[in-house]
């Protein structure tokens, strides 16, 4: 049941339910966790440039629109064939299979859908305070932790900024900050030209060159923009996301070895 317990709830049925045991193990699987639902299309464009045919899935969580059919990136992901199947957890509805939690949707997207790579993200909005700990996207540790548990190589995708007017979003946001002081595992965290790690870092932050965010979202035909600022308007936001992706790709292997989670 999905809206539990309001005038709504509906049953959307499970893919938990589904005959057959739902493996608990994800073997490297490359999972990337984003705070912000357009960060996805980045990701997604950055991991078929990088590894064309890579089956991504997506997972969708709850924390910020419900229905995925409000995501017109989806759409157009799916469209363009970067993404190959979703997963809508906990009350999130919409997705191509139904899933009670992030943890069996990832093992979904992984034994059902065959997913080379999971990224995983709130869908459009989100919600957030000003404090430290009252915002959506503290979703990610959990996430990663998640991840970490199944046995899958979990990524984390910074949010960045180089033009928001807002001090504690601008370089590294505080909201990527917090949830990977709140994680519990080890992780990697791919990073960006221009970023550098805190200084109390503890996890593994991987540098790696993202080229050109704009070009890469011309040539998949996708215009996305972070609070109404295009890639030109806000390269270090995109550049973070983009970098998200090739690390995931690159965690994969070469295209038909089916060594996912291979360094």
């Amino acid at each position: 049941m999905k809206l539990r317990y309001t005038s709504l709830q509906v049953d959307s049925g499970a893919g938990e339910e589904q005959p057959g045991s739902l493996p608990e193990r994800l073997d490297g699987l490359p999972v990337v966790a984003a705070g912000v639902h357009s960060q996805l299309p980045v990701i997604a464009a950055a991991i078929a440039a990088t590894r064309p045919g890579t089956r991504v899935v997506y997972v969708m969580t709850d924390g910020a629109a419900l229905p995925l059919a409000l995501s017109d990136q989806v759409a157009a992901l799916v469209e363009r064939g970067l993404l190959h199947a979703t997963v809508t957890a906990g009350h999130a509805f919409g997705g191509d299979v139904e899933a009670l939690n992030v943890a069996s949707a990832l093992s979904l997207a992984r034994h059902r859908l065959d997913a080379e790579v999971v990224v995983v993200a709130m869908g459009p909005g989100g919600a957030g305070t000003g404090s430290r700990l009252g915002y959506t996207a503290l979703e990610v540790a959990g996430v990663l932790d998640a991840a970490a548990w199944l046995g899958a190589t979990p990524l984390a995708c910074l949010r960045c900024s180089s033009a928001d007017p807002r001090p504690r979003h601008q370089g590294i946001s505080h909201h990527s900050l917090t949830a990977l002081d709140a994680v519990r595992s080890d992780v990697q965290v791919a990073v960006p030209p221009g970023v550098d790690p805190p200084a109390t870092h503890r996890h593994r932050w991987v540098p790696v060159d993202p080229g050109d965010p704009a070009a890469l979202l011309r040539a998949a035909d996708l215009a996305v923009t972070t609070m109404g600022r295009s890639p030109d308007q806000d390269p270090l936001y995109f550049a973070a996301a983009a970098a998200a992706g090739i690390l995931a790709a690159r965690a994969v292997g070469e295209p038909g070895r089916g060594d996912a989670g291979a360094p």
